[in-house]
C-alpha cells in the first residue's frame, strides 16, 4: 500500500512564473484518525503509482478521455494534440491528431486546457493567441481535428497568469478559468474576463446567468466537479497562500484584496489553503470518492484533500495530505479516467523544471480502496 504522510516543505517562496528550485521534503507525522477534522486514514482512498502510460511529451498541459479508452493530451509549446493508446507500450503509443492554428506560446502561455463535448464529436481548446487568450470549438472527423471556430476571445494574456483550464458540465455548459494576466485589478472589474471563472455554452454565449460565474481570482488552473455537482477550483497565491475554493455563482473570492483566508464577509474564503505558496502552486485537480487530488508545480507533490473533512472553519487550521509517488518533478494535470484510475501529468519541460532529472510523462495511478 502506498505511503501517505503529512509533509513539511521549505524553500524560497515564488509562484509558477519564477524559476523553480528543488524542494526539500521532511516527513512530519503519519496520518492518524480524525486528524484536524479529516476522515480517518482508513476511510481515505489510497492511491499508488501503477505504470507510465505516455512519455516523450513536450510541455503537456490538458487531458481529455475518449469513450474508447484512449486519451488526448495538449502540448503547450508545440500546439499539438496527441492521442494516447494505453493498451500499447509507453513511447510507442502516441499519434498526432492535429495542430491548433494561431497558438503563440510564450512563458506560461500556449495551448493549454482541452475538453471534449458530451457527444465527443467536438473538442474545446483554450490557447494563447497573438493578442489574447481564447477558446475554440473544433469538430472531430474520423479521429482528426477539423476547422476551429473561435467561441470566446478577449481574455487578457501575458507571459504569465493566463489561467487555461476548461471543464464541460454534464449539461454541456463549459467552465473557463482565466488569470489576471499580471494585472491584479482586472480580477475586480466586473465585465473584464481576466481573473474570473466563466460559464458559456458551445457558442460562447452566457449560460443560465451572466457569463462571469465568479470573480476575484488570481490564476485558476484547476477545475473539477464533486459527486454533488459542486465546482471546485485551485488557485495560485502570490506569496501568502495557495487556495482550494468551492465555487458559487456570483461570488467574489477576494484577489487582490485578500489572499487566502479572510474574515471579510463580502469575499469568499478558501476551503483549504497552503501557506506559504512554496508548498504547492496547485494546478490541475481531480475529485474521486469525495477526495480532491491536486497536482502541484512548485511543491512537486500530489496533494490529497478529503472533502468530507473540509468545513467553513479557518483553513489555516487544516492540513492536506501529501501522497508519496516518488520523484516525478513538477505536476501539472490530473484527471480521472473512465476506468476509475487517475492519470497524472508531469511538467518538467515547461521551462521551469529540470528535464535532465526527470522527463515529462503521464502516470496511471490506482485507487486502492
Amino acid at each position: 500500500m502506498v505511503s501517505i504522510c503529512v509533509a513539511v516543505m521549505s524553500y524560497s517562496c515564488f509562484d509558477e512564473g519564477m524559476l523553480s528550485s528543488r524542494m526539500s521534503i521532511g516527513v512530519a507525522v503519519a496520518v492518524v484518525a480524525g486528524l484536524l477534522g479529516f476522515a480517518p486514514a482508513s476511510a481515505v482512498p489510497s492511491v499508488e503509482r501503477d505504470k507510465v502510460v505516455a512519455q516523450g511529451l513536450t510541455s503537456p498541459w490538458g487531458l481529455a478521455f475518449l469513450s474508447n479508452g484512449k486519451a488526448w493530451v495538449s502540448e503547450r509549446d508545440t500546439a499539438l494534440i496527441k492521442e494516447i493508446d494505453p493498451s500499447k507500450p509507453a513511447g510507442r503509443n502516441t499519434r498526432t491528431v492535429g495542430k491548433i492554428a494561431g497558438v503563440e506560446p510564450s512563458g506560461e502561455g500556449g495551448l493549454l486546457g482541452i475538453a471534449l463535448s458530451q457527444s465527443q464529436n467536438e473538442l474545446y481548446a483554450y490557447y494563447t493567441a497573438a493578442k489574447d487568450n481564447r477558446v475554440v470549438r473544433i469538430p472531430i472527423v474520423g479521429g482528426k481535428l477539423g476547422k476551429p471556430t473561435v467561441i470566446l476571445s478577449g481574455i487578457p494574456k501575458n507571459s504569465y497568469h493566463n489561467g487555461g483550464r476548461i471543464l464541460v458540465r454534464p449539461d454541456g455548459g463549459i467552465y473557463v478559468a482565466t488569470g489576471d494576466a499580471g494585472d491584479p485589478d482586472l480580477s475586480q472589474i466586473p465585465n473584464n474576463l481576466g481573473g474570473k471563472i466563466l460559464l458559456i455554452d458551445r457558442n460562447g454565449k452566457a449560460m443560465g446567468g451572466p457569463r462571469v460565474f465568479s470573480s476575484g481570482h488570481r490564476n485558476v488552473q484547476g477545475l473539477a466537479l464533486d459527486s454533488r455537482g459542486q465546482l471546485w477550483a485551485s488557485e495560485f497565491g502570490s506569496k501568502d497562500a495557495d487556495e482550494l475554493n468551492l465555487i458559487q455563482r456570483g461570488k467574489n473570492y477576494g484577489w487582490p484584496l485578500y489572499e487566502g483566508y479572510s474574515t471579510n464577509p463580502n469575499y469568499v474564503s478558501p476551503k483549504m489553503q497552503w501557506a506559504p505558496t512554496s508548498l504547492a502552486s496547485p494546478s490541475g485537480i481531480a475529485i474521486a470518492d469525495d477526495n480532491a487530488f491536486v497536482a502541484s508545480l512548485r511543491g512537486e507533490v500530489l496533494w490529497q484533500v478529503p472533502l468530507t473533512g473540509v468545513t467553513s472553519a479557518d483553513p489555516k487550521a487544516q492540513t492536506p495530505i501529501a501522497v508519496k509517488l516518488g520523484d516525478l518533478g513538477r505536476l501539472r494535470t490530473i484527471e480521472q479516467a473512465p476506468d476509475g484510475s487517475l492519470w497524472l501529468i508531469s511538467s518538467n519541460t515547461d521551462g521551469r523544471g529540470d528535464p535532465s532529472r526527470v522527463d515529462d510523462r503521464i502516470y496511471r495511478l490506482k485507487m486502492l480502496n
